[in-house]
C-alpha cells in the first residue's frame, strides 16, 4: 500500500460509530445461534458437533494510525453444545472497516494459544463479506503456540459472513489444518446462521457527549 509522507496527522472522526461502520452496520447487537455445525479433525477421523452460541458486536470509538482511520466493533462468541457444560470456543476480537479504502478487518484470540488478523475489501451495501489470513505473513497473518504449530498447524483461514433478507446473518469459517501423523491437508469448517435478540449500546464517547448535552 501506499505511505503518505504525513504518518502522524490524524483525520477528522466522527463519534457515532454505528453511522460510519459501512459494510459493518448489519454485525452491530447482541446475536444467538442454535444451528451451529463443527467438522474438526479426531484421530479416527473427522467429527461433526452441532453447536449453540452467543455472539455480542459492540461499536468502539473511532482508532487511527495516523493518517489511517478504522471504525469498528469489539466482539465475543462464546460457543456451547447439548452434550458438555463446557465451553466448546470462545473467541475475542475486532471488526473493523476503513472508509477511505473499503479495508475490513477482523482481529481474532483464541484462549488455546492462537491469534490472527484477516483481510478482506467490502462496500457498504454488500451482502457478503469475505475476510481471510495466511500462515506465514507479516501482516494478514496466523500465529499459534508451538504445540498448535507442530501438531495442528493452520495454514490459512478464511471466514465469509452473509447477510440475509430477514436481518439474520450466517457464517461460515474454512481453516486449513495438517494435522500431525495423518496425511493432506484437513479441512476444518465451522457455520451458523445467527439471529438479532438485543441492539447494540452506544459507543463511549456518544454517551459521554449525551450526559454532557452536546453534539462533539
Amino acid at each position: 500500500m501506499a505511505i503518505p509522507d504525513d504518518i502522524f496527522t490524524e483525520p477528522d472522526s466522527s463519534p457515532d460509530t454505528l453511522a460510519h461502520l459501512g459494510p459493518l452496520a448489519r454485525l452491530a447487537g447482541v446475536w444467538e445461534g442454535r444451528t451451529g455445525v463443527d467438522v474438526n479433525p479426531k484421530a479416527d477421523g473427522p467429527e461433526r458437533r452441532t453447536f449453540n452460541e452467543r455472539y455480542v458486536l459492540q461499536p468502539i470509538d473511532p482508532q487511527t494510525n495516523g493518517p489511517q482511520l478504522f471504525y469498528g466493533l469489539r466482539y465475543h462468541t462464546h460457543i456451547t453444545t447439548d452434550e458438555e457444560l463446557i465451553t466448546f470456543h470462545d473467541q475475542v476480537g475486532y471488526w473493523l472497516y476503513e472508509p477511505a479504502t473499503g479495508l475490513i478487518l477482523q482481529t481474532l484470540a483464541i484462549p488455546r494459544g492462537q491469534v490472527a488478523l484477516a483481510s478482506g475489501y467490502a462496500r457498504p451495501g454488500d451482502n457478503t463479506l469475505v475476510v481471510s489470513a495466511e500462515r506465514g505473513r507479516t501482516d494478514y497473518g496466523i500465529c499459534s503456540n508451538g504445540f498448535l504449530e507442530d501438531a495442528f498447524r493452520t495454514d490459512r483461514y478464511e471466514l465469509t459472513v452473509t447477510f440475509n433478507p430477514d436481518g439474520s446473518w450466517s457464517y461460515v469459517a474454512r481453516t486449513s489444518l495438517v494435522v500431525h501423523g495423518q496425511d493432506g491437508v484437513f479441512n476444518h469448517q465451522d457455520s451458523n446462521t445467527l439471529i438479532r435478540i438485543a441492539d447494540p449500546d452506544p459507543t463511549p464517547w456518544s454517551r459521554r457527549l449525551d450526559l454532557a448535552g452536546g453534539t462533539g
